[in-house]
């Protein structure tokens, strides 16, 4: 995670808030309020669901969903969930809310859980942050910056590696995919045991009456 501290934790830039993902985290960008804990500090905060995350991620997207539904609605159970809660548009015939999300929706999370963890993690964390209008603080804007950098670098050898046949460039190719997924599991344990952190924080802040109800 040191890596991160190479990038600049300036506040979003116009251009770097363009684009799908650009346009899902710089609605957040202005807003003052932050989680109670930051995202570097998240693994002291919560040291079981940080390692958990990374050993099970499925199984801890799949709690913290159903964690941050109820946190929203008491006793809703599952009736809110849809794939990635909306938040990334759709693709073809993958369009959230018509994936069978009405009739078996821990299935549905279990899926999204498997195969698109990185979505499932962003999802539980932004529907947490629309509640409660919590803005980026400077290690979410390291976080996009260097995940921006590593796509950059990760396509550039991937490109050179099909154009340019030399002793040792799909070693090169792998070691940059390996750091990739490296930050990759590190950051999205990091944002899981944010996420849960600041649901039991509130949860303990809320008035007597909203805890008896849940």
């Amino acid at each position: 995670m040191s890596c991160l501290f190479c990038f600049s934790g300036d506040k979003l830039s116009p251009d770097e808030r363009r684009g799908k993902y650009g346009d899902l985290w710089g609605q957040y960008a202005d807003n003052e309020a932050t989680f109670k804990v930051n995202l570097c500090g998240a693994p002291c905060a919560e040291p079981c669901c940080y390692v958990g995350s990374m050993i099970c991620s499925p199984c801890a997207q799949y709690k913290l969903r159903h964690m941050a539904l109820n946190h929203l609605e008491p006793g809703s159970g599952w009736r809110n969930y849809t794939c990635c809660q909306g938040m990334f548009g759709g693709c073809c015939c993958i369009q959230p809310g018509n994936m069978g999300e009405d009739g078996c929706p821990q299935c549905c999370m279990c899926l999204e859980g498997c195969c698109c963890p990185g979505m499932a993690v962003s999802a539980s964390q932004g529907i947490i942050m629309q509640r409660y209008d919590l803005g980026l603080d400077s290690d979410d804007v390291r976080i996009i910056r260097c995940n921006n950098c590593l796509q950059i670098c990760s396509l550039c050898a991937s490109c050179l590696n099909i154009c340019i046949d030399c002793e040792g460039d799909n070693a090169i190719v792998n070691c940059i995919n390996l750091v990739a997924d490296v930050v990759f599991c590190c950051v999205s344990g990091c944002m899981t045991a944010r996420v849960y952190h600041e649901i039991n924080e509130r949860e303990r802040e809320a008035p007597k009456g909203y805890r008896m109800d849940r």
